[in-house]
């Protein structure tokens, strides 16, 4: 499974034009296209439109610019559920949206709308929530973590079947979650390697801007500019960032590459 981010920032022929370009290139491979609105007539028109185009699953946020509270929640996916041929995966992510959903509301939304098979838990601690979730929703419920994969070793003890962190790093992901599948202890190393480089990218404000710096130092973009208000990197962050990583000896990448 696959995500496409549809960064509210680009137009809507740059999104058309990416999801194109990665569904050409990831070819059978499920994609999850971020969509949603403000408002459930919003975010059933974005989700109609990505599912169009050929993904496999919208994640959907609650409505944010007004701030809903657990029934205005439960109506929202409720008129998603009805208006949408897609499945569907929550997106608990009240550190950027400012809307919690407990653990009581997403079970009620699992439970009463077959369209909503995933949830992405990234309200800290995502451990515990996790563990939570495990021990009331059924199995068809699948969970990932996010907030740039900082726990995801934990995450997978804990019972989630993948991650969604920012873009940069494939190779190390895949390498945990196939070490996860054979020699857990080679998981853990592999993810305690690599978490200094995976917090300096969850970092509020600067996370945009830290993940297209690496990117940009790869070779895969031409430049390093970030869109307004995102925030660019000052002289010393980009400094720290380039230590970091060059802390990471190449054969570290390649036995990640190897694992994947």
């Amino acid at each position: 499974m696959c995500q496409f981010w549809r960064r509210h920032l680009m137009p809507e022929a740059e999104k058309k034009a990416i999801f194109d370009r990665v569904k050409a290139l990831t070819g059978d491979l499920h994609l999850v296209a971020a969509a949603g609105g403000a408002s459930s007539q919003v975010a059933i028109e974005s989700i109609n439109r990505v599912a169009a185009w050929g993904a496999q699953v919208a994640m959907v946020n609650p409505p944010a610019v007004v701030k809903p509270g657990p029934e205005e929640v439960y109506r929202f996916f409720g008129d998603l559920n009805a208006a949408c041929d897609i499945d569907i995966m929550v997106q608990d992510a009240p550190l950027m949206t400012g809307v919690p959903l407990s653990v009581a509301t997403l079970v009620r939304l699992c439970r009463d709308y077959d369209a909503i098979r995933y949830i992405k838990v990234e309200q800290p601690p995502t451990t515990l929530k996790i563990t939570e979730l495990k021990d009331q929703l059924p199995p068809r419920i699948g969970l990932f973590g996010g907030l740039n994969a900082g726990f995801l070793y934990e995450e997978l003890a804990r019972g989630i079947v993948g991650t969604m962190p920012a873009c940069e790093f494939p190779e190390v992901i895949n390498a945990i979650l196939q070490a996860w599948r054979h020699d857990r202890q080679r998981a853990q190393t592999l993810f305690y390697r690599y978490l200094p480089f995976l917090r300096y990218g969850v970092q509020p404000g600067i996370g945009v801007a830290v993940h297209k710096e690496i990117l940009f130092r790869a070779g895969l973009f031409a430049t390093n500019v970030v869109r307004d208000p995102a925030k660019t990197l000052d002289d010393v962050t980009r400094q720290e960032l380039r230590d970091l990583t060059d802390a990471l000896p190449l054969a570290v990448l390649q036995e990640a590459q190897g694992a994947a």
